[in-house]
């Protein structure tokens, strides 16, 4: 049996992993999955992975709630540290961290000329000779 710490550990990083994917941010959830089942078997891993994306479309579908998909996470990672105690400092850091929201500024650019345009954040003026 894991200690209360452990648990509400575990259910902060549940919380999280809810958040990532109510916030359209799936890809960096998928990176944070890696990483946090990094000690596990390839099977751990991918049925991490997939039980991330059965659990995007359940929400976007409206077929499971956020404390269910939350209770089932807190599960999963509760298991997992028993199997894998070594992740504990991965589900810690994951679970003390917050779910950050890119806002995503918009403006107008022209470009003309040739070569590569790299578009993304851009602060300041921006001179381009040929």
């Amino acid at each position: 049996m894991l200690d209360e710490v452990t648990t509400a550990i575990a259910t902060g990083a549940a919380g999280n992993i809810i958040a990532y994917m109510l916030n359209g941010q799936v890809d960096v959830l998928r990176a944070q999955i890696i990483r946090i089942f990094r000690h596990g078997t390839e099977q751990e891993r991918s049925l991490a992975l997939h039980t991330v994306e059965d659990d995007v479309a359940a929400l976007t579908q409206k077929k499971a709630s956020e404390s269910d998909i939350t209770g089932q996470w807190r599960g999963l990672l509760l298991s997992y540290l028993a199997s894998h105690p070594e992740a504990y400092e991965d589900i810690k850091a994951f679970a003390s961290g917050s779910v950050v929201n890119k806002v995503t500024s918009i403006g107008s650019q022209h470009n003309h000329g040739s070569g590569p345009f790299i578009g993304g954040d851009n602060y300041g003026d921006m001179t381009f000779r040929s």
